[in-house]
């Protein structure tokens, strides 16, 4: 984490929502070396899940599902707050602040994946469409610049974990491509998995 003038904590990155779509744009961001922090209050909708429509898991508790996904992120580095929910947020000269009970925490983008809770959204200053749901374009980014919503936020009806994901996805891919000056590409092959499996685990 970076220093700010008054010593607090700066992200590249802050996620609010520890579900599908926030962990997949943790996962994404913190991959590609940007310092991400994840806000989660574990109120997912997963916890009431079991997948079998989710593309190539053939059957698996939800509940399994997002503590797999915490682990990913947790070997990339992310700086996971658990239980610990984000009262409001808003944009600043230098990106974001989210403000907690514990405290603020300031990052250069901010990711929000509250499911159906727009709240914060709102009180962003995000547009809205005419269904109430968070207005984005294709990336998931709101009309902030540089704030993107993603999940059940941005959708009436159709909520699902693999669409949640990919939202999440889409923002991580949109902040990266900003950070990067270039379309970017999160793409591995079979080396890269040698070369990542090798780095995560302990050999000592």
């Amino acid at each position: 984490m970076r220093l700010t003038a008054d010593n607090s904590t700066m992200a590249d990155v802050l996620v609010v929502g520890g579900g599908p779509a926030g962990l997949s744009a943790a996962l994404f961001t913190a991959k590609n070396g940007l310092e991400t922090t994840v806000f989660d209050t574990d109120d997912t909708w997963m916890h009431k899940a079991h997948l079998f429509n989710y593309p190539g898991i053939g059957s698996l508790d939800g509940s399994n599902y997002v503590e797999t996904l915490r682990e990913q992120v947790d070997d990339f580095g992310v700086e996971r707050v658990q239980d610990t929910a984000v009262t409001s947020v808003e944009a600043t000269d230098d990106g974001f602040t989210a403000e907690t009970a514990a405290g603020d925490e300031t990052g250069d983008y901010l990711v929000l994946a509250t499911g159906a809770n727009r709240d914060l959204a709102e009180d962003l200053g995000c547009a809205f469409t005419g269904e109430d749901v968070v207005d984005v374009d294709v990336t998931m980014e709101t009309s902030v610049e540089d704030a993107y919503a993603t999940g059940a936020m941005v959708r009436a009806e159709e909520w699902q974990a693999v669409i949640s994901a990919g939202d999440g996805a889409a923002a991580a891919l949109n902040v990266l491509s900003k950070e990067k000056g270039e379309h970017f590409h999160d793409f591995d092959t079979p080396g890269d998995a040698e070369d990542l499996f090798g780095s995560l685990v302990d050999t000592d």
